[in-house]
């Protein structure tokens, strides 16, 4: 049985400069972090309103599918929908009050 060519490991550089699984992390999660960070800058409260919904459909189809923890640090699907709902409706707030003051 020979292995699917599609299926390629990752290089990775050890502490001694050769491969092998002790690398480096990928801080992906920071990136993203601040991809999020800058188009939250970027748009104010309509980003908000688009990531919340976007995380709130997310979840809710998680939860329809059965999830009931997150790793989140909310933990339960419930809190963190009631979270993103929040979220959203100041994000609304925050446009309407935007558009109100101009």
């Amino acid at each position: 049985m020979s292995r699917d060519p599609r299926l390629v490991e990752p290089q990775r550089v050890g502490p001694d400069g050769q491969g092998g699984p002790s690398g480096p992390p990928d801080p992906l999660r920071l990136c993203t972090f601040a991809t999020v960070a800058l188009l939250g800058w970027l748009l104010g409260p309509v980003a908000v309103v688009v990531f919340a919904a976007v995380g709130f459909a997310g979840y809710w189809q998680a939860r329809r599918a059965g999830l009931l923890r997150s790793r989140c640090k909310l933990g339960d699907t419930r809190l963190v929908l009631v979270y993103l709902a929040a979220l959203a409706a100041a994000g609304v707030v925050g446009i309407v009050l935007g558009w109100w003051v101009w």
